[in-house]
Parts: structure tokens; C-alpha cells; sequence
């Protein structure tokens, strides 16, 4: 079950986040970005979905609607629920979203060095559009235009 995120989740998405992206800090070498995401501003924008699995929160999606596209903001499942295809689940949830809204199109952004989440998104029909410098980090940009 995917729901949306409420204020009093907000220690579970922050743990979640943290245990995710921790292996990723470590080889990249500075924490990424959805570890110092503001996520109460985003459980009260609305933003933040999580997945359920056995009772308790495995997974989380961070979805922003722009003009025309929803911005995959962050994927996050919990260390010990990894290789069940919850990833994936979260990324189809995300789809049907951007279908329900009306928007063509989702994108997300990523660190060249995550190689094994940008294999899977572009097995999931994502495209890299540009690849660029920000400030320490190497930056992927993902588009996946979604068809009627």
C-alpha cells in the first residue's frame, strides 16, 4: 500500500533517507541531497508517499509536480527490504501519478555515480538528457516520457 506521508511520519522518512543514502554518501564522498531535504516541508506540500509492506514503512517517493512533468525527487526503501522490486513498485506508483495529473512526463535528477540506479532507470525507459557539474557533484539528468 502507498499512502501519502503525515507530519508524525516524518522520524521514519528521515531514518529511511538517512539508511538509504549513507553507502551512497560514502562513495561519493559528501552526503547527496535528499539527506538534507527539508522533509516536513514536504510531508505538508504533500509530496511525500510511502510504501507499507508487513506493517511497517519500507519505502518513500518524493514527487513534485512542475509544468508539464513530475519531478522524481527521491526514491528511498529501507536498506533491509532492498532487491524486492520495491524500488520499482515506487517508480510505477510514480507513473500512474503523472498519468492522473495529466503530465507527460517524469524527470529526476541523480549523481553519476549511482550506476546501479541509473541502469535501472533506463531499464524503466528513463533517457539521459544531461550530464553537468554542480558545485562537488557529478549530476545526471533523467527524462521518461510517459505515452498514452
Amino acid at each position: 500500500m502507498i499512502h501519502l506521508a503525515r507530519p508524525e511520519d516524518l522520524p521514519v522518512i528521515e531514518g529511511i533517507v538517512a539508511e538509504a543514502y549513507q553507502p551512497w554518501a560514502e562513495l561519493i564522498g559528501i552526503r547527496p541531497k535528499p539527506m538534507d531535504d527539508d522533509y516536513a516541508a514536504h510531508v505538508a506540500a504533500g509530496y511525500v508517499h510511502l510504501l507499507e509492506e508487513e506493517g511497517e514503512t519500507a519505502g518513500l517517493i518524493v514527487l513534485i509536480p512542475e509544468d508539464g512533468v513530475l519531478l522524481v525527487d527521491n526514491v528511498a526503501v529501507a536498506p533491509g527490504r532492498h532487491g524486492r522490486g520495491l524500488g520499482k513498485r515506487l517508480l510505477a506508483f510514480a507513473e500512474a501519478q503523472a498519468r492522473e495529473a495529466g503530465l507527460g512526463a517524469l524527470r529526476l535528477i541523480t549523481n553519476a555515480l549511482m550506476k546501479p540506479n541509473i541502469a535501472l532507470y533506463e531499464r524503466l525507459g528513463y533517457e539521459i538528457t544531461d550530464r553537468r557539474r554542480s558545485g562537488p557533484r557529478d549530476v545526471v539528468f533523467m527524462r521518461k516520457r510517459l505515452t498514452e
